[in-house]
């Protein structure tokens, strides 16, 4: 069995006949090095197959350039589109990601972060409300810079990015009622997550101030099978809601499809839908649904900018709040 040999520094100072130093000066960017010299280095690395132990030069500086993701619902299209979106930056930034799967109960999340820790992660970025806010505790006892998504953790240090939900919700009244609906729904997860109550909240808010009143149904984990379950429990009351605001977008297809296969109700005609992150399936032709986008580019440039300039006093415990934009398709009649 073979085995994997790295090359040293040293090897390659010996094969360019020039100083270990030498070697590091020319592999840092701005360090004073002839071009001659440089040009040695990097021969002698590409023949040797040599590659600077980032990790190592990082530990020096006290510094190891990785960063935890802390995330659950890994597989759900938002959270995959904003993870490829952190990840892509991250590397971009010369920062390694880790990822830490929260989706367990059974203390593999804490045994995941701990491994990170000892690895010495820099920073962690928490990517759903649903970790135990001792999570957050665990991270910045351990002295990493924290970036939180979408949660309401009300701790000093780490920078926080939410969106408006209570701003988006109140669009999607205005929406309703100049499609001339009145008998409002909001459909939702048992989750309890800040931004999914936020949505809920300000929906009912909202709908107050035009003097209308919102049903609210919740049921289970917030997924596509979530929808059609609370789709039955509206469409089969005596006065059905002709309009629904579903909390995401899975949510929302498994709604309509209950909807139009299960009680024959025609979308927009009968029945106006908005959901919201804007999926992918958002837009396949079978829901063509109206929704908010996620702005997962902007959240992940907050993220990492933020992460890149150190911990520079200032920046610690910043708030970002986003909008959200309003995607029209097919799902609300008047769009």
């Amino acid at each position: 069995m073979s085995q994997k040999v790295f090359v040293s520094a040293a090897e390659v100072a010996r094969k360019a006949g020039v100083s270990r130093s030498a070697v590091s000066r020319a592999f840092t960017p701005g360090a004073s090095i002839s071009g001659e010299t440089r040009q040695r280095v990097m021969q002698a690395a590409e023949e040797l197959g040599y590659h600077v132990n980032h990790l190592a030069r990082g530990l020096m500086r006290n510094e190891s350039g990785i960063v935890c993701l802390i995330v659950s619902d890994v597989a759900t299209p938002y959270r995959s589109a904003l993870l490829r979106e952190l990840t892509q930056q991250l590397q971009t930034a010369g920062k390694v990601a880790m990822l830490v799967n929260t989706d367990r109960s059974d203390g593999s999340v804490d045994r995941a972060l701990s491994q990170a820790i000892r690895y010495r992660a820099d920073a962690s970025i928490i990517l759903s409300g649903l970790p135990d806010k001792s999570i957050t505790q665990l991270c910045l006892r351990n002295g990493q810079r924290l970036v939180l998504i979408n949660r309401d953790d009300d701790q000093p240090g780490p920078l926080r990015i939410n969106l408006d939900d209570h701003e988006a919700a109140g669009r999607v009244v205005t929406a309703f009622v100049r499609a001339g609906c009145t008998r409002l729904a909001f459909a939702s997860s048992e989750a309890g997550t800040p931004s999914l109550m936020a949505r809920e909240t300000g929906f009912i808010a909202a709908a107050k101030a035009h003097g209308l009143d919102v049903i609210v149904e919740r049921y289970g984990w917030t997924g596509y099978e979530a929808g059609k379950v609370v789709a039955h429990r509206l469409l089969t009351r005596t006065q059905r809601p002709d309009a629904v605001f579903c909390a995401t977008d899975l949510l929302a297809c498994g709604f309509m499809d209950a909807a139009r296969h299960q009680f024959s109700i025609s979308i927009p005609e009968q029945l106006c839908v908005v959901g919201f992150d804007d999926i992918e399936q958002s837009s396949w032709s079978s829901y063509q649904l109206t929704t908010f986008a996620q702005p997962v580019a902007a959240i992940a440039q907050e993220a990492v900018t933020w992460l890149a300039n150190g911990s520079s006093g200032e920046l610690d415990g910043r708030s970002v709040k986003l909008h959200a934009d309003l995607i029209w398709r097919d799902s609300v009649r008047g769009g």
